[in-house]
């Protein structure tokens, strides 16, 4: 188990974050991209508070109360003891749940080794023209690998993209479902509406949505649009 104190906060209870299940939310402090629209900024720049053993401890006392675990952030995978964390998680008879910007695919795969993947949801930032410009990093080939990896190894997961007008635009979108129909995917591309004048990492516009009032679907992919992560 990971010395120090990787965990920003813990939700203790959550019907919406993980498909079918009831759940809690594992928030990991620390992000390796910086996307203007982020809503925890607080998460992102901040410094964990929480050591595992704690998070441990709480979830022995919800043991059959619980279904899953979401661990979300910030970023999850940058932190060395997340696979022996979900595999404590396992133990307990929970299934894990990961939120992630897709840029460690070979934690994703070791997770996957070590039957410790139950769901993934992927976030889907932007076309390869302008992931660098969304995310402040150079991290769309990882992505891609992760994308990639999902597809072929059968887990069950979702992608989303938050939508800020002034970022992407609906030429956007189809570009990204088109990618996203030619690796194989096949299921719900969820859009996630920015929401305006909430709290974010950078100071923004406000979002016009009407520009993607406009069905984004294919025959092998539903594009869901959702009122916000």
């Amino acid at each position: 188990m990971s010395k120090g104190k990787p965990i920003y906060d813990i939700t203790p209870f959550t019907l919406l974050d993980y498909p079918d299940k009831t759940a809690c939310i594992i928030w990991y402090a620390g992000c390796n991209m910086r996307c203007g629209y982020c809503y925890n900024p607080d998460i992102v720049l901040g410094k964990g508070k929480i050591a595992i053993e704690e998070v441990l401890h709480f979830l022995k006392s919800r043991k059959g109360l619980l279904d899953g675990v979401v661990m979300s952030g910030g970023e999850c995978t940058m932190h060395p003891g997340l696979i022996d964390f979900a595999l404590e998680v396992k133990a307990l008879g929970m299934q894990v749940k990961i939120d992630t910007n897709g840029s460690k695919p070979h934690v994703l795969k070791k997770l996957y080794e070590n039957d410790t993947l139950d769901y993934v949801a992927l976030d889907f930032k932007a076309p390869p023209n302008k992931f660098d410009l969304v995310t402040r990093s150079n991290l769309y080939k990882p992505f891609a690998e992760s994308l990639e990896f999902l597809i072929s190894s059968g887990i069950t997961f979702e992608v989303r993209t938050t939508v800020h007008s002034a970022q992407l635009k609906a030429e956007d979108i189809f570009n990204m479902r088109n990618f996203l129909v030619a690796k194989g995917y096949r299921g719900n591309y969820y859009l996630q509406h920015f929401t305006n004048n909430s709290k974010t990492l950078e100071s923004l516009s406000n979002s016009v949505k009407h520009e993607f009032d406009t069905d984004f679907s294919s025959d092998s992919i539903e594009v869901v649009v959702r009122k916000s992560i």
